[in-house]
């Protein structure tokens, strides 16, 4: 979005302060979404969060619903099943050997799809009931982070989730009689409820088995409070006050996992004053939205992108929980979620960061980094437990508190999670250059990874380094075919990225002696598997074949760069190959996270065309009307044979991550601008987004040229610029440094804080 947005609204907040106006200014944007009426299904609301709690605003038969939710309400009943002598992966070994996988099955698999719980579980809602008549406008304000819902009587209602309190507050005014709302519980004791949403929902919450909580409504006050398992419970409280025509309220969802206490977050927020609340609000959204943007001349790309950088910061926070598969906004049908609402690190929480990278927002994804190394003792049992070494692995489906569930134990429980997560704490310090991190995060948590893969891998005869099984998310399902004798590429992929990636970190703190181990072991990984046509297979013997979701056995050229464009023409082969390949077998049976990776890959190898295709499908065939990803192809056109709705945001945070892909790569440690848009971009720009190094770049092309490049130096050093093709420097000002110009590569050093810039 453009930053003249802020000018505009900076204003208006003066003259708010100024006048004492009690009204809530909003600033709108082209990318807002907008409605004539207010959404009939959960999944289609307004989403509005903090990363801690959110609501979803729709409408249910007569009422207007506010669906609230938060990260921390968890059944966190162990999966007892996963516990016993044979929780073990030897055990699991020698049952695929004697052929034997049922057992293996019947104890991971089935429970977690026969039990309730450990699960996410729903809060509850507020209903307001319609007296209104007709709406005649629904607008999320993205700026603003604020839903505005009108009707032709002139009644009008805003509400907003406070950015930084968990708390969130609604405003009637012009209301035609006394209104007060409802907190409408979940069902724990319908035996007979059912989602008909095809949202692939999870068994009712009947399953759960709790006694059903208790509800009250006094004077300008309602509570909830529900008794959960094992002395979890969480509260739901609501205040209000009106005035003439004027309703306001404010309401609070905690769980007894925090020391948040809904009472007292809703009486300090009506002292406050809803007006002093949203002046906060939209301090951070103020600063979130100046973190980074883009303009782009394709308008589907640009909505799509600004509301998916709106509900990343909507979803993530410094001091939040990861992104979960539906972070705040989970299932409203009085069922389970899907999938649990779990943590899911096969993918779905590694693409929901992928844009905080480029996008500039490295303080959102420190919620995840932190949550990662907070829970490594937990990993590290998990680890000496089930596969009985040293150093640390992570569970591939897991709880709140990173405990493992089980499930497809081939991914659930595979070997490389940790690896693919360790990339994470990898580009955190490659994009931040901060060795404060890097010290005691980065190569701390890689070491543990690498440490425990050097032990679980074995070396043969042949002296060459293997998985004892392998596997490749999530080809062949559980079936015991879905563990592969010979490495996969993408354990190899991993195991390849992790030794290296712990060698140059060893190394940049001067651990000689490991960083030499660290390269010694990845040297003895045998070399990746290639079909008959040169594309990447899934193992030895195993070409990609069949249409499949999830493109793991691309690992190595998409995220992990390890086979790159910029190497020369055998890893460019590769890449083509591989490609045409998923092209040529096509997307019978891909989601909607599968074009935004396969637009990121298409970046990858400068297929700007290809890249915005990839990305338009996804934008126009995979997204619900309020711009969820909804996994299945819901124009029915052919895109997918999977036309079910099940809500995951995986491929929301992916679709951002690949326009900024589009727009600038630094992976190879050269800075891109624009190195994937297609030719009819004439004119497209974009604001400070960020590249390893530390550097904040903007660029703008016009009328076909490069413009300018401005490029801001958060810790100096060396900068490498690829000088675009047809593009000549006319200046450089602002750098002190020396500067050189070979092979189309503008070589400078930088000092830090010292912004400079590059004419064309």
């Amino acid at each position: 979005m453009k930053k003249e947005f802020w000018i505009s609204c900076i204003s208006a907040y003066l003259l708010v302060a100024c006048s004492g106006n009690g009204s809530l200014p909003v600033v709108p944007s082209d990318s807002d979404l907008q409605f004539d009426n207010l959404a009939q299904t959960w999944d289609e609301g307004i989403p509005l969060g903090n990363a801690t709690v959110g609501a979803l605003v729709w409408q249910r038969d007569s009422a207007l619903r506010l669906s609230l939710d938060r990260t921390d309400l968890w059944d966190l009943r162990p999966s007892d099943s996963i516990s016993g002598p044979n929780n073990r992966f030897a055990w699991v070994r020698e049952q695929v050997r004697k052929g034997d996988y049922l057992p293996v099955q019947q104890k991971f698999d089935w429970p977690y799809n026969a039990l309730p719980a450990p699960s996410k579980i729903p809060g509850a809602a507020l209903e307001f009931p319609l007296k209104m008549g007709k709406v005649s406008s629904v607008h999320l304000y993205l700026n603003n982070a604020l839903c505005e819902v009108a009707w032709d009587s002139g009644t009008k209602l805003k509400t907003f989730v406070h950015a930084s309190e968990p708390v969130g507050w609604f405003v009637f005014e012009n209301l035609p009689d006394t209104v007060s709302p409802d907190i409408v519980a979940p069902r724990y004791n319908n035996p007979d409820e059912v989602a008909n949403d095809n949202s692939h929902a999870g068994p009712a919450l009947v399953r759960l088995g709790y006694k059903q909580g208790t509800t009250r409504k006094d004077a300008g006050t309602a509570t909830f409070h529900q008794e959960g398992w094992g002395g979890f419970s969480y509260d739901v409280v609501v205040r209000w006050e009106q005035k003439g025509g004027t309703l306001r309220g404010v309401w609070s969802l905690t769980s007894s996992l925090s020391e948040d206490r809904a009472e007292k977050e809703t009486a300090d927020a009506m002292k406050r004053g809803v007006e002093t609340d949203y002046r906060s609000h939209m301090g951070f959204w103020r600063d979130y939205w100046a973190q980074s943007s883009v303009s782009l001349p394709d308008t589907v790309l640009q909505k799509q992108y600004d509301n998916e950088m709106y509900k990343f910061g909507s979803a993530a926070r410094e001091d939040s929980y990861p992104v979960s598969l539906q972070a705040v906004w989970t299932a409203d049908n009085g069922m389970l979620p899907p999938w649990k609402g779990d943590y899911h690190h096969d993918l779905n929480t590694q693409l929901s960061y992928w844009p905080s990278y480029t996008g500039n927002h490295l303080q959102e994804e420190m919620g995840y980094l932190n949550t990662l190394w907070n829970q490594r003792d937990v990993y590290k049992q998990y680890t000496r437990q089930y596969f009985e070494t040293d150093g640390m692995n992570i569970p591939g489906v897991c709880t709140l508190t990173g405990e493992p569930m089980g499930g497809w134990i081939q991914y659930s429980m595979s070997p490389t999670v940790g690896a693919w997560l360790s990339l994470h704490f990898y580009l955190h310090w490659k994009y931040s250059a901060d060795r404060v991190f890097l010290k005691e995060r980065a190569y701390p948590f890689l070491k543990e990874v690498v440490t425990f893969l050097e032990q679980i891998s074995e070396v043969g005869a042949d002296g060459v380094r293997r998985l004892p099984l392998s596997s490749s998310p999530e080809i062949f399902d559980n079936s015991i075919d879905a563990w592969f004798k010979d490495m996969t590429n993408y354990d190899l992929s991993l195991m390849r990225f992790a030794f290296g990636a712990a060698s140059e970190l060893a190394s940049e703190l001067n651990f000689t002696d490991e960083a030499a181990h660290w390269k010694a072991v990845g040297a003895e990984l045998p070399e990746f598997a290639l079909d008959e046509d040169g594309a990447l297979a899934f193992a030895k013997g195993f070409p990609y074949n069949q249409s499949h979701r999830h493109f793991s056995h691309a690992m190595s050229i998409h995220p992990l760069g390890l086979i790159d464009w910029s190497q020369g023409e055998k890893s460019r082969q590769i890449i083509k190959a591989t490609l045409k390949k998923l092209q040529d077998i096509g997307p019978d049976y891909w989601c909607g996270y599968s074009y935004s990776w396969f637009g990121n890959m298409k970046a990858r190898a400068f297929d700007g065309e290809g890249a915005a295709r990839e990305l338009r499908t996804f934008a126009e065939c995979f997204c619900l009307p309020n711009t969820f990803h909804a996994n299945g192809d819901q124009t029915k056109s052919g895109k997918s044979k999977f036309t079910y709705r099940p809500f995951t945001l995986e491929g929301n945070f992916a679709f951002a991550a690949g326009i900024q892909e589009m727009l600038l790569q630094s992976h190879t440690g050269i800075i891109r601008v624009f190195p994937a848009i297609p030719a009819s971009w004439q004119d497209v720009s974009f604001d400070k987004l960020r590249a390893m190094g530390a550097f904040l770049v903007s660029a703008e092309r016009e009328g076909g040229r490069l413009r300018q490049i401005r490029i801001y130096p958060e810790q100096g050093g060396t900068l490498r610029l690829a000088i675009p093709e047809g593009s000549k420097i006319s200046f450089v000002s602002g750098n002190k440094g020396e500067k050189q110009e070979q092979d189309g590569i503008l070589t400078l050093e930088t000092g830090k804080g010292e912004t400079l810039t590059i004419g064309f």
